[in-house]
């Protein structure tokens, strides 16, 4: 028998697709402090592979996963959304690809 040990936060479907090909799985659910922990081991996880692969499919998970950690740590979507949006008409976004090299302060 061939195990192989992840240990790490998995997509809600998971079990049942691993079971869909013939293999069987241990799983525990996560007090809601190890969530928090592992959301954010999920959250360098994908910024990673989002590096390796540079890929929407990497951005997507990337997504899913502030998505979850936004609700997981009491705030919703809405909330989420909106400070993004204030962020954005505040301070701006990211379209005009602006470097900033450095900041003079005349004494």
């Amino acid at each position: 028998m061939n195990t192989i040990i992840h240990n790490k936060l998995v997509r809600d479907r998971i079990p049942e697709i691993i079971a869909a090909a013939g293999k069987t799985c241990i799983t525990s659910i996560l007090s809601d402090d190890e969530y928090l922990c592992m959301l954010d081991a999920k959250l360098d996880e994908e910024l990673a592979e989002y590096h390796q692969d540079q890929n929407i499919e990497e951005l997507a998970d990337l997504l899913e996963v502030v998505r979850a950690a936004a609700i997981a740590r009491g705030y919703s979507i809405v909330q989420l959304e909106d400070i993004c949006q204030k962020k954005r008409i505040a301070r701006g976004g990211f379209e005009k690809r602006i470097l900033l090299q450095e900041v003079r302060e005349e004494s």
